[in-house]
C-alpha cells in the first residue's frame, strides 16, 4: 500500500478554528439551501455589479507564528514608569480580576444585557459599579459606564443643557480639565450651537451659563472646594458638573457634598490597565431630579415572575432604535466590562483597602513636594491629592530627559514647568529616581501631613453595602465570580443570534497580548518613539482595512460603533464648512438604516429627513431622489446601511450613490454590517465616501457584556483632512474621544485576527456567514415567513423571521424570545428593524450542529404557537407565557397543563449542560416604576 500524504492543513486557522462548518458539513448545508456550491450561493446573493476585482492579498499567520510576531512588536514599545497623569494611571490589576474577569470568556464574550434573565451575573456586577459611582461622588444615580472621562464629560454637557432652566446658550469650562477634555466638549458643542467659555474657576459670570463644568482635582493638581461657586450657579438657575477622579474620593470631600448636580470621570485606576488610551470605563452620576436625561445605560432592580428581585436595564425608552432622531445620546456608548473590572476591583479592596491606596498615593505625592520644597524647587499647587508641577525654567527639557534616562516619563506643562503624578505604583524607588533627575540626592523624607487643607477631608462614609464588606479572601473572591458568571449565558457556553451584532467567535491567541505589559502598560501620551510598536500594528491594520474597503485612510480614534457614525458625520460636516458650504444640515436616513444613526446625526448638528422602505425592503428610490433634490443645496450627507438593515444587497446603492453626488452631499455607509462585505465588496469602490467600522463585530473584538468596542471611521481621500484630530498630536479638526488613537489595545485584536484568517480567509468567512443565514432561512421558511429577501430570494449575513402573525392568537414576540432562554440560546434581535419581528445572525464561527440546535428550537417553538392557535392551550397557560423555567419551576409544585419535560428541557436544550436562568421573566414595568439603581439594603430584599 503507497503512502499518501495528507491534505490536512492543522494550522489553518481561518478553516480549522474561526469559521464553524466543516466542507462536509458545507456540502450539506448548500444542499438545504438547494446551490450546487458556496459561489453559486454567493452570485445569487452579491449582485455583481459591486463585486470587487481583486481578491484580498495577504497571506495568513498560524496562531504560533502570530504570538511570535506580536512578541516582537510588543518588545518595540518600551513601558516606562508613567507619571504623566492627564487621567491615566498606574494601577495594579488584582490577579484574580486579570485571570477570572478579563481574561475570561464567560465574561468578555457576553452580550449587551438586553435579556435580563440570561445577564443577571453581569447585571449584578454593573449595579456594583453604578453603587460604587454614586457613593464616592455622593450622588445618588449612576449609570453603567460611558465611553471615556471626556466624552463623558461633553454628554454631562448635552445633560446640563436639556435639564437647566437657565436660557443661556453658553457653557463655562474650567481650564484646570485635561485638555483632551476640554478639545472633546469643544468638538460636540460646535454642531450643537453651545458657545464655549473657558477661564479659572474665579473667571466663572453664572448668569451667563446653563451650566459650568470644573476639574476636581484639577489637570495640575489643584483642590478646592466649588460649594460656594456651585451655589452662585444654581441661584442662576444653571447646573454644575464635577470631573472628578474616585481614588482622590476616597479621601477628599465628595462632589455631591459640594453641591454638584452631575459627576463624571473614569474608573481607569481601578485596576485597568492604561493600554495606551483604553479602554477604560467613564462613570456619571447624578441628582435624582435629572435621572430621567440622564444617557447611557442604567442597570435597575426590579421582580420576577415569582416577585422575586431582579436586575434589568432601566429607562429602557430611550434607546436608540425606539427614539431614532429624537435620542438624547447613542445607548451604544458603555464600557461594560471594564465596569465589571472596576466595580470588582472595589469588591476586592473595600472602602478600607481603597482608603488606605489613596493615603498611600496622596502620602507619596506630599513626600515628593517636600523634598523638592526642601531643595529649593518652587512646586504648585499649595492644595494637591496626588498630582503636582514645578517650575523649572529653561532646564525642562533637560530634567524631562533625564528623568526618561531613569526610566520615567514626566508631563511637559507650558515652557517651563514639569507635571509630577503619583499613583498606586509609585513607590520610594520612584521618587528617588524622579528626584535625581532633579538632582537632589537628600533621602526621601517621611511624611504624616496631608497636601490639602482639613476641611477637605471627606467626612461622609462610601460602599456601605454588604458586598464591599465580604471576606476577601481569593477563595471567596474567585467564588463570587464565577457565582456571577454561571448566572449568565455568553459566547462560551452557545450561539448567540442576534441580527446586526455578529457575536462571533473571539479566538483566545486574538486575546492574549492586551494584557501583556509592552500593551498594557503605556500611556496614552507617552512620547512616540516609545509606542513604536504600537504604531507599527496600529499602521498596518491601517493599510489592512484600506484595502478591505477601498477607503484611502481611517481614523482609529472612535471608541464605539456610535462613535464612528458621529466621527464620520463631523468629517463630512468638516469637509462642507471647508469649502463654504457651512449651510449644508439635511441628512437623509432610510427607515431600513442602522438604528443608531439618526441620534448620531442629530448629535452632529444635521436635520433628519427619513426616507421610506419599498415592499421589498428596499430603500424607496423615487422617495429618496424626490427627498434629495427637495434639500438641494442643503443636503449635507445620506446614511445607508449596506446589506440593509433587513438583510438584504440592494442592487440599487450605486445609484443612491450618485443621487447624494449630484446634491453635493457626502455618502455615509454604515459599516454594521460589513460582515457581508468582506472579500466581496468595498464600500469606497460602489460610492461611499466614509463608513465605520465595527471592529467589536466584524473583527473579532468581543462586546465584553456590552462594551469595549471601536468604531474607527474610514474614508475616501477627498475627506482625509478632515478626520478627527488631537491635542496630543495634532490636526486640524478636533478629537471625538480622550485618546488619540481610541481604545488603541483592543485595536490589536482585530489585528491578530486579520493576520491569522489572511484575505482569502477572511472572504471565506463572509461567504460562510451568507451560506449560515441561508441555511436558517431555508430551514424555517416554512415555519416562520422571512420578511425580506433579494430578488433571487436569498438573504445576506442575516434574516428576519416575522412572527406578527402570532400576536393575533396572543403569542408575542417577547414570549419567543424568553422561551429560547429554555433551549440555551439567548434570543435574536427582538422587534427591529420591524415590529413583532426576529432578526437572526448565525456569523460564519457557528458549527452546523449548534445552528441546527437553534433551528431545531425555532420549530418546536412553532409547534407550540401552533397548539395555542389550534385551542389546545391557552397563551396564557402554555410554556410560552411562562418561558423562562428555572430550576425553582422544576422543583416547585407542578400545575400547570403542559409537562415539568417540555416547560423545562424542550427540544434543542442540553440535558447535562442545561443552562438554567437564576430569575424568572423580569417584570419591566414595575421596574421602571419602581426605579432603584444602586445596592438596595438587605432588608429591602427581605420585604419583598
Amino acid at each position: 500500500m503507497m503512502f499518501t500524504p495528507t491534505t490536512y492543513n492543522t494550522y489553518d486557522f481561518a478553516n480549522r478554528r474561526h469559521i464553524g462548518p466543516s466542507p462536509a458539513e458545507m456540502s450539506e448545508m448548500l444542499k438545504a439551501v438547494g446551490v450546487p456550491n458556496l459561489d453559486a450561493l454567493i452570485d445569487e446573493t452579491v449582485p455583481k455589479s459591486i463585486r470587487q476585482s481583486e481578491p484580498l492579498g495577504w497571506a495568513p499567520l498560524t496562531e504560533h507564528a502570530l504570538l511570535a510576531r506580536l512578541r516582537k512588536v510588543a518588545g518595540k514599545n518600551k513601558v516606562m514608569t508613567s507619571l504623566i497623569g492627564q487621567g491615566y494611571y498606574g494601577t495594579v490589576t488584582p490577579p484574580a480580576i486579570q485571570r477570572n474577569i478579563l481574561e475570561n470568556p464567560a465574561w468578555y464574550t457576553a452580550y449587551t444585557p438586553y435579556q435580563p434573565e440570561i445577564a443577571q451575573g453581569r447585571l449584578e456586577a454593573l449595579l456594583n459599579y453604578q453603587t460604587m459611582v454614586a457613593d464616592l461622588t455622593g450622588l445618588p444615580v449612576a449609570n453603567a459606564s460611558l465611553l471615556d472621562e471626556a466624552t463623558a464629560a461633553a454628554e454631562a454637557m448635552a445633560m446640563a443643557e436639556r435639564s437647566a432652566k437657565s436660557k443661556a446658550r453658553a457653557f463655562f469650562v474650567d481650564l484646570n480639565l485635561h485638555p483632551q477634555t476640554i478639545a472633546v466638549i469643544e468638538t460636540r458643542a460646535l454642531p450643537l450651537g453651545i458657545e464655549i467659555v473657558k477661564g479659572l474657576p474665579d473667571d466663572l459670570v453664572p448668569e451667563a451659563v446653563f451650566g459650568a463644568i470644573f476639574q476636581y482635582p484639577g489637570t495640575y493638581g489643584h483642590v478646592r472646594d466649588f460649594t460656594d461657586l456651585i451655589e452662585k450657579l444654581h441661584a442662576a438657575k444653571a447646573l454644575a458638573v464635577v470631573a472628578t477622579d474616585l481614588l482622590a474620593l476616597c479621601l477628599l470631600k465628595e462632589p455631591g457634598a459640594m453641591g454638584a448636580d452631575i459627576a463624571v470621570g473614569s474608573a481607569q485606576r481601578f485596576g485597568v490597565p492604561m493600554g495606551y488610551g483604553g479602554p477604560h470605563a467613564a462613570f456619571m452620576s447624578c441628582r435624582d431630579e435629572f435621572k430621567r436625561s440622564m444617557p447611557g445605560r442604567i442597570v435597575g432592580v426590579s421582580i420576577d415572575s415569582h416577585g422575586d428581585k431582579a436586575y434589568r436595564l432601566s429607562l429602557q425608552t430611550r434607546e436608540q432604535h425606539i427614539r431614532r432622531e429624537k435620542a438624547t445620546s447613542n445607548v451604544c456608548t458603555a464600557q461594560a466590562l471594564l465596569a465589571v473590572m472596576a466595580s470588582f476591583y472595589a469588591v476586592f479592596h473595600g472602602p478600607m483597602g481603597l482608603r488606605g491606596i489613596a493615603e498611600m498615593v496622596h502620602s507619596n505625592a506630599v513626600r515628593l513636594r517636600d523634598a523638592l520644597v526642601a531643595a529649593g524647587a518652587e512646586v504648585a499647587p499649595g492644595a494637591f491629592f496626588d498630582t503636582i508641577t514645578v517650575k523649572v525654567g529653561v532646564g525642562q527639557m533637560g530634567i524631562m530627559a533625564a528623568a526618561r534616562h531613569r526610566g520615567i516619563n514626566l508631563r511637559k506643562v507650558g515652557r517651563d514647568r514639569v507635571g509630577i503624578s503619583v499613583d498606586e505604583l509609585t513607590d520610594t524607588d520612584v521618587l528617588v529616581r524622579v528626584l535625581d533627575a532633579f538632582g537632589i540626592t537628600d533621602p526621601v523624607p517621611e511624611t504624616v501631613g496631608l497636601g490639602f487643607p482639613e476641611e477637605l477631608l471627606r467626612q461622609s462614609a462610601y460602599l456601605t453595602h454588604p458586598v464591599f464588606h465580604m471576606n476577601r479572601a481569593e477563595s471567596e473572591m474567585m467564588r463570587y465570580m464565577r457565582r456571577l458568571s454561571d448566572r449568565d449565558l455568553a459566547l462560551d457556553r452557545a450561539m448567540i443570534p442576534l441580527g446586526s451584532c455578529t457575536m462571533k467567535l473571539n479566538a483566545a491567541a486574538e486575546m492574549m497580548p492586551i494584557t501583556w505589559p509592552e500593551f498594557g502598560a503605556l500611556h496614552p501620551f507617552a512620547p512616540a518613539d516609545q509606542a513604536q510598536g504600537y504604531h507599527e500594528a496600529i499602521d498596518d491594520l491601517t493599510a489592512k482595512l484600506c484595502e478591505i474597503t477601498g477607503y484611502d485612510a481611517f481614523s482609529m480614534q472612535p471608541n464605539s460603533g456610535a462613535q464612528g457614525e458621529y466621527a464620520g458625520l463631523l468629517t463630512i460636516a468638516a469637509y462642507h464648512r471647508a469649502r463654504g458650504e457651512g449651510h449644508r444640515n439635511i441628512c437623509l436616513i432610510p427607515v431600513s438604516a442602522h438604528g443608531t444613526n439618526p441620534a448620531s446625526a442629530q448629535m452632529a448638528g444635521m436635520k433628519v429627513v427619513v426616507v421610506k422602505s419599498a415592499p421589498n425592503g428596499d430603500v424607496d428610490l423615487e422617495d429618496f431622489e424626490a427627498k434629495a433634490a427637495e434639500a438641494g443645496g442643503n443636503l449635507a450627507a445620506c446614511m445607508i446601511t449596506y446589506p440593509s438593515t433587513h438583510g438584504v444587497f440592494e442592487e440599487t446603492v450605486r445609484r443612491i450613490c450618485e443621487i447624494t453626488h449630484e446634491h453635493g452631499g457626502q455618502v455615509y455607509l454604515d459599516g454594521a454590517n460589513m460582515n457581508a462585505l468582506v472579500g466581496l465588496v468595498k464600500p469606497g469602490e460602489i460610492g461611499s465616501d466614509v463608513s465605520h467600522l465595527n471592529l467589536h463585530k466584524t473583527f473579532a473584538i468581543p462586546h465584553g457584556g456590552g462594551g469595549p468596542g471601536m468604531g474607527p471611521i474610514g474614508v475616501k481621500a477627498h475627506l482625509a483632512p478632515y478626520l478627527p484630530g488631537h491635542p496630543e498630536v495634532g490636526g486640524e479638526e478636533g478629537p471625538v474621544s480622550a485618546a488619540p488613537y481610541g481604545s488603541a489595545s483592543i485595536l490589536l485584536i482585530s489585528w491578530a485576527y486579520c493576520l491569522m484568517m489572511g484575505g482569502a480567509g477572511l472572504t471565506q468567512a463572509t461567504r460562510v456567514a451568507i451560506l449560515n443565514a441561508n441555511y436558517i432561512a431555508a430551514r424555517l421558511k416554512a415555519a416562520y415567513p422571512i420578511l425580506f429577501m433579494g430578488n433571487r430570494g436569498r438573504v445576506a449575513h442575516e434574516c428576519i423571521l416575522d412572527t406578527r402573525e402570532f400576536a393575533e392568537v396572543g403569542v408575542t414576540v417577547d414570549d419567543i424570545a424568553k422561551r429560547l432562554i429554555d433551549n440555551g440560546f439567548h434570543a435574536p434581535t427582538m422587534s427591529w428593524p420591524v415590529a413583532g419581528t426576529l432578526m437572526v445572525e448565525p456569523t460564519e464561527s457557528e458549527t452546523k450542529a449548534e445552528i441546527d440546535r437553534f433551528i431545531t428550537a425555532m420549530l418546536a417553538i412553532r409547534e407550540e404557537v401552533r397548539d395555542v392557535a389550534d385551542g389546545k392551550i391557552g397563551a396564557e397557560e402554555s410554556p410560552l407565557r411562562r418561558a423562562p423555567h428555572t430550576v425553582e419551576d422544576l422543583v416547585a409544585e407542578w400545575d400547570r397543563p403542559y409537562s415539568r419535560e417540555q416547560g423545562c428541557f424542550p427540544p434543542g436544550s442540553f440535558r447535562v449542560d442545561k443552562y438554567w436562568p437564576p430569575v424568572g421573566r423580569v417584570d419591566n414595568v414595575f421596574g421602571d416604576r419602581n426605579l432603584i439603581c444602586t445596592c438596595p439594603p438587605l432588608e429591602a430584599y427581605a420585604a419583598e
